[in-house]
């Protein structure tokens, strides 16, 4: 069907249908879906008298309802060829353009517009018509590039263009079919000029010819470009498809495409995304049902499991992770700080070296769960991995996958385990680490442990380099002398001392009691922990320097009470004294007695155990015999050469102490601890022994509330021994006040917290004179104590009664 514009009889008003996302241009045919209500009655008004209807385009394409101001003026004129219904309720209707038209007024805007429309005619071209048809030929001539360059439209269209000469439909034409933008299709449907509508044209036909070109250029250097990789996945999924068409597609593709897809998202570094790739095309060659295929899958898994490139982000608020660990631990004032100053220099230096950090002390300290605080105070995750019996270097470097049941080492699993490459990795027990044929596994800690070496970690069975740099490891141990030196170089050395009653009092009222009773489910209803029930807990049923009994004992008596409420008891227990030995029996520990007198010959000492420190008296007695010196009670060397050095001490200064020198000759000497079937040892027991000795021979009682501890030399001179604290609150637990220690360990009155060195009274001595002149019941004659000021409370027995205190730092 066509018609002739100019004949065309245009009515005074017409029915609109607004349309979106096209422009309707002159002589164009195509189909259009009607689904709006008012669009529908217009559809139906044009059809019911001469099948005219205007078409003009919105303003903005996502308005359901359109106003009169959102419609633009000037649209088209168009003829309804065809119509149809459609089962979903909306039209579909074929129309023609027929003229240009623009809106001169509304008619009616409900239930459908109806507007007044006057015919627009185009202006004829004047002037240069060679100009014009220089232009038509250049639209013409782009119009193939364009289509030669890939762009999609109608197959027709250059054999359409072929008859037309007029440049005003020329341009209709070819705007019609480039796809334009709203705003661009309506500018030149606005345009009445023929020569300058076909100028418009032009220079879009220009602008869409660089854009094709660029993106060809674009397309052939991707090609170009295009990796080995790529060309493989391209061929792949030719083989799958062509495969899959043939119904040969099995579960073995389906695996390989699954671990293809982990390598690709896994961003391992490329070293080890090239080894991965390289074992994958090694299965894919392989029978499944090989063995060495099992091998090979399950080297992958490890591989693609392992977090190469996930990291989880540190928390650097320094306030919140004081508040962490102060909520979870009691005092460690110097792990804290330590903690926290990590987090500072993290917080000014992104990119630093993991510290590595060793918690050293007795069992039940809070070694471990120091981890899990510092973990959670930083935002990271938590690993723990027991080395205690472990003997084969493989447990830490991974066996060589050549062996069968082959597997990584406990690093990289605990890696795997956190799914995080920079985790809190504690090392339980490093200290119990052993060594046998296999291989010595603390060797291969030095690796793991060195900032230096560990950036390039190699286990033995991925075989490839693992950045450890990233890790906080925390190694925990009982005691210094088991772990090698050079493992022991490594690593920034933290001491954990014992508790003592009061602190245990502290963590019991804080933190244990009211953790073991949400563990038992008892309620503050039914129960209520006093004082003196927790201290008769901590002083007669248990033992230790950390805290593990005390929270079974606690424990314990929460369940005792569970079970009276679970049976209908309504009765609140109020857990003293009395009511914990009722519930626990009879006490398990009963503190040594205390020295009744002061006695000849039996001295008071202190010493050091990895569960805390302890009270050890030191008997001494004589009989008729030629001088020879007896030691029991399993004495170790070290401690058997203290006593002999002692022995020699007070025979070679046999006037001095006002001895007969026949004593020696005419007595054997007998010097016991008792306990005798605990082995003791240590560098610390001279001046002790040095005592009880001079004691007996000179026959001067040694004062029972005086304590001792150091080391002694032939000279006499008292030198400095370790473990202060722990010794210090042993004596404090046994009620003794008065400590003599080396002048050399004042500064180590600083790691004892305030409030216990104010009820010890520390007694600092560079010398035995000195030492003697404090512990024995009075002083010897012939003793002269040098460099000491008689008033001070440091020297002479008669000063003892003043009570001066010394504490760190005084001289």
């Amino acid at each position: 069907m066509n018609f002739d514009d100019k004949a065309l009889e245009i009515p005074e008003q017409l029915p609109m249908l607004p349309v979106r996302d096209i422009v309707v241009f002159p002589y164009m045919i195509l189909p259009l879906f009607v689904g709006r209500e008012p669009s529908i009655k217009a559809v139906e008004d044009a059809l019911s008298k001469n099948r005219l209807i205007f078409l003009s385009s919105q303003k903005e394409i996502t308005e359901e309802n359109p106003t009169p101001e959102s419609i633009y003026e000037v649209g088209t004129i168009a003829m309804i060829m065809r119509m149809r219904k459609l089962a979903d309720g909306r039209v579909k209707i074929l129309i023609q353009g027929m003229a240009k038209g623009r809106i001169e007024s509304f008619s009616q805007t409900a239930p459908n517009f109806v507007v007044k429309v006057k015919k627009i005619d185009d202006v004829p071209v004047s002037g240069n018509t060679i100009e014009v048809e220089a232009m038509i030929r250049n639209v013409k001539e782009h119009l193939e590039k364009i289509i030669s360059l890939g762009k999609m439209l109608s197959p027709d269209i250059l054999m359409v263009l072929d008859d037309v000469s007029d440049p005003g439909r020329l341009a209709d034409l070819v705007a019609s079919n480039l796809g334009l933008k709203v705003q661009e299709a309506q500018a030149i449907l606005e345009t009445a000029d023929h020569k300058e509508r076909l100028k418009r044209v032009n220079d879009l036909l220009v602008k869409e010819l660089e854009l094709l070109a660029m993106q060809a250029r674009i397309r052939s250097q991707a090609k170009d470009e295009m990796t080995r990789s790529q060309k493989e996945y391209f061929l792949r999924e030719q083989i799958r498809a062509i495969k899959s068409e043939l119904g040969e597609q099995d579960t073995k593709t389906e695996e390989l495409d699954e671990l293809r897809e982990k390598i690709e998202s896994a961003h391992m570094p490329e070293h080890a995304s090239k080894e991965a790739v390289k074992q994958l095309n090694r299965l894919e060659r392989m029978h499944p049902d090989a063995s060495e295929a099992t091998m090979v899958r399950t080297y992958l898994d490890w591989l693609v499991d392992l977090p190469w490139s996930k990291n989880t982000q540190d928390n650097y608020d320094l306030e919140r992770a004081q508040a962490i660990l102060d909520e979870d631990h009691f005092d460690l004032k110097k792990i804290k700080d330590r903690i926290l100053e990590f987090l500072a220099v993290r917080k000014l230096k992104s990119r630093m070296k993991g510290p590595i950090l060793c918690f050293v002390g007795p069992p039940g300290v809070g070694k471990t769960s120091l981890g899990k605080s510092i973990a959670r105070s930083m935002g990271r995750e938590f690993v723990r991995i027991s080395l205690g019996g472990v003997k084969d270097e493989a447990e830490i470097r991974g066996h060589r996958r050549t062996y069968v049941g082959a597997m990584p080492g406990r690093i990289v699993q605990g890696l795997k385990q956190a799914q995080t490459n920079n985790p809190i990795f504690v090392l339980d027990e490093i200290d119990k680490l052993g060594s046998d044929f296999r291989g010595d596994p603390s060797s291969a800690m030095l690796e793991v442990l060195d900032p230096e070496q560990n950036h390039a970690f190699r286990d033995h069975y991925i075989n490839i380099d693992f950045d450890l740099s990233n890790v906080m490891f925390l190694a925990t141990a009982n005691v210094l002398e088991t772990i090698p030196q050079a493992l022991r170089d490594r690593m920034e050395i933290i001491q954990l001392a014992g508790y003592s009653e009061e602190e245990k009092l502290i963590i019991a009222k804080k933190y244990l009691v009211r953790k073991q009773m949400d563990e038992n489910g008892v309620t503050e209803k039914s129960i209520e922990f006093k004082e003196d029930g927790l201290k008769k807990i901590i002083g007669s049923y248990t033992r230790e320097a950390g805290l593990r009994n005390l929270e079974r004992e606690i424990g314990s008596v929460c369940r005792k009470v569970a079970r009276e409420v679970a049976q209908g008891s309504q009765e609140k227990f109020i857990v003293n004294a009395k009511l914990v030995e009722k519930l626990l029996g009879p006490p398990k520990y009963v503190r040594e007695d205390d020295l009744e007198k002061n006695e000849v010959g039996v001295s008071t000492g202190l010493a050091w155990t990895q569960f805390g420190g302890e009270i050890l008296y030191i008997e001494a007695t004589r009989m008729k015999g030629k001088g020879a010196l007896t030691l029991t009670g399993q004495l170790g060397d070290v401690m058997k050469e203290s006593a002999t050095a002692a022995l020699s001490f007070a025979r070679s200064h046999a006037t001095e102490l006002g001895i007969d020198e026949s004593y020696f000759a005419e007595n054997d000497i007998h010097v016991h601890l008792p306990a005798g079937a605990i082995p003791k040892d240590g560098p610390s027991a001279g001046i002790t022994l040095a005592t009880a000795i001079i004691s007996l021979v000179t026959g001067v009682p040694v004062r029972k509330d005086v304590a001792m501890t150091g080391e002694l030399t032939l000279l006499g001179k008292v030198l400095p021994i370790g473990g202060l604290k722990e010794k210090s609150l042993a004596a404090m637990r046994q009620g003794i006040k008065d400590v003599v220690i080396p002048f050399k360990n004042l500064k180590d009155l600083e790691d004892i917290p305030e409030e216990f060195r104010k009820k010890l009274n520390f007694i600092p001595v560079k010398s035995l004179n000195e030492v003697l002149a404090v512990a024995l019941e009075r002083p010897l004659k012939h003793i002269q104590v040098t460099g000491r000021d008689p008033g001070s409370g440091l020297g002479a027995r008669g000063a003892r009664s003043r009570k001066t205190r010394v504490v760190a730092g005084a001289a």
